[in-house]
């Protein structure tokens, strides 16, 4: 019975716990102050998703939220908020310091003489001077800015700890004003709390060897931080190393308990899964599971997984939509890996991906999604130093705005799609392979493309300090064809565009459209141009041709001839008057 109650309470805890994840702010923190027993409530939360909370609600009105947290609660913050890559950044250490110490100086003192004495004597060896006065010492041969509480251990606070990290000269004052504040109400509580330990804390402050006791609270952090999936930038870049479809199932496949009689009880994240709002396969295989444990264990992993992400990326998530982002990233490349994963020639399974999510670990599948967009990449990469623009000294931006913004998004060095601003953005991650096919097929285009312009033989120097794309390129070179001018590539006049103009159209009604004999007659002299049949340019580039007529009916359709002017002319190169 006594067990039953126990369960009951962690149950009702959870269940709690998962409604005021979901809360607004203002909400979740009443809910929070209003239940029965707030400390074992905030205690359930695990420390992933106190820490979001916290943030979430402000660190103002979060006080009473910290005076209650756990001591590995407090911890997990400080290891998140006090370190800048490898180094502690000691102006944060004093603003969390002086804020756990503000809301409770007695707890403070036996939180860090448990759980941080090295990490506080290595912040006390920065920011102050210590010196001990011999018995027959007169106090009056140290300096005024030393100050004592027993005669015997004199304190003086360092003016220049911070100065390599503060951009702002001017702010200096301010830090040092509030450390001074802050550390003179520490050390007069450390001494009324236990004088004989204070002593020992300076004593031991003064023998700190710097180098090696950051580098050994750096290793102590590292290992707290692993449990939630926060690895070193070395260890967690790892995780962008692709992995071959291929090669998928020659990886260990993980554990999974799935005893329905045996509760497990673990502490869930549930910031991270409260994010999945996207519907794709991967979301689809987790609804596939039914068994409660099971899912928890998943939604662990998948919170690793997101973490192994913020420390690979070197971001600091503290918000909601911060983590938004990388909940999204990481659940459209498994989205991604599971339909490479899926079996061939068949539509993508939900019952067969829940199975992988299973058996398989997440991190695996999230590779297989990424090593996809990493060949693109690559491809790219690989094109560009033997294609024929690079080799004429052309910008990225002869492709033109659309095709720059896709070669732009996979030169960098982790690939991203050009939305172009379809959902509110101009880049964002691959989410599916829908993305992936639509990136290849824009490649494929700008690399036939290429191709047909080192067939062509042409040198674009004389223009190209003007702005060259390989539309009007390509068109210039055509209309100076068909009007019967030299094949160099030289700027129309405005009269000769306009007898090319007057020859495009099929009939004299507005909107215009482009005459077949002139989409055949372009389709001969690139035919000539190149060496390729019609059938091949076809084939290689027709839906591209169609597409670039169509921008000419859709620009010029409306226009007269005798309205042109050649400052809005961007398909063919104008010579301007």
């Amino acid at each position: 019975m006594e067990n039953k109650k126990v369960i009951a309470r962690i149950e009702n805890l959870q269940n709690l716990r998962q409604k005021i994840v979901s809360m607004a702010p203002e909400k979740a923190l009443n809910a929070i102050l209003d239940s029965p027993q707030p400390a074992a409530l905030i205690h359930s939360f695990p420390e992933e998703d106190f820490y979001f909370l916290i943030h979430e609600i402000g660190l103002e009105d979060s006080h009473p939220l910290l005076s209650l947290a756990s001591d590995k609660q407090w911890e997990y913050i400080v290891d998140l908020e006090v370190w800048q890559k490898d180094r502690i950044e000691l102006k944060s250490v004093t603003r969390w310091f002086d804020l756990l110490f503000k809301l409770d100086p007695d707890r403070f003192i036996k939180w860090f003489l448990d759980r941080q004495t090295q990490f506080m004597e290595f912040y006390l060896f920065k920011n102050i001077e210590v010196k001990i006065r011999e018995h027959d010492q007169d106090p009056s041969e140290f300096d005024n800015e030393f100050f004592t509480y027993d005669d015997t251990f004199y304190l003086r606070f360092l003016d220049d700890t911070f100065q390599f990290e503060t951009e702002e000269s001017g702010s200096d004052e301010t830090i040092n004003k509030d450390r001074n504040a802050f550390l003179s109400k520490f050390f007069k509580t450390l001494s009324a709390f236990d004088h004989i330990t204070y002593q020992k804390v300076l004593l031991e402050t003064c023998s700190v060897i710097p180098a090696e006791t950051e580098e050994e609270t750096y290793r102590l952090r590292n290992l707290r931080l692993a449990e939630k999936g926060f690895l070193p930038y070395e260890e967690a870049i790892g995780i962008y190393q692709p992995l071959k479809a291929e090669d998928f199932e020659n990886q260990d496949t993980k554990f999974i308990s799935t005893d329905p009689d045996r509760k497990l009880f673990l502490p869930v994240p549930f910031y991270h899964s409260e994010m999945l709002e996207e519907e794709n396969l991967f979301t689809a295989a987790l609804k596939k599971i039914k068994i409660h444990d099971v899912i928890e264990q998943i939604q662990i992993e998948f919170a690793g997984l997101c973490n192994l992400i913020i420390s690979a990326d070197l971001k600091n998530i503290r918000e909601k939509d911060e983590l938004k982002s990388i909940v999204k990233k990481v659940s459209g490349y498994l989205n991604i890996g599971l339909e490479r994963l899926s079996r061939d020639n068949t539509v993508p399974d939900a019952g067969h991906c829940s199975v992988l999510i299973r058996n398989y670990p997440l991190s695996s599948i999230f590779k297989v999604g990424y090593g996809i967009a990493l060949d693109l990449k690559w491809r790219a990469e690989k094109w560009r130093e033997k294609s024929w623009f690079e080799n004429q000294g052309l910008l990225l931006g002869f492709w033109g705005e659309e095709w720059l913004g896709l070669l732009g998004g996979l030169l960098i060095k982790k690939p991203l799609f050009f939305d172009n601003y379809k959902t509110g953005v101009l880049y964002r991650e691959f989410v599916s392979m829908e993305d992936i096919r639509a990136t290849d097929n824009v490649l494929n285009e700008i690399m036939v493309f290429d191709d047909i312009f080192s067939l062509m033989a042409i040198n674009p120097e004389p223009v190209i300090d003007r702005f060259l794309t390989y539309k009007n390129f390509i068109l210039t070179l055509w209309a100076r064809n068909h009007l019967g001018l030299s094949g160099q590539i030289e700027p129309l006049r405005l009269n000769e565009f306009q007898r090319l103009f007057d020859g495009l159209w099929a009939d004299k009604k507005k909107p215009y459209k482009i005459r077949r004999s002139m989409k055949e007659s372009f389709l001969s002299w690139l035919s000539e141009q190149t060496g390729l049949t019609d059938y091949e340019i076809s084939g290689k580039l027709g839906h591209t041709l169609e597409n670039l007529f169509s921008e000419i009916e859709n620009e010029y359709g409306e226009v007269s001839s005798k309205d042109l002017d050649p400052r809005y002319i961007n398909l063919f190169l104008i010579q301007k008057k």
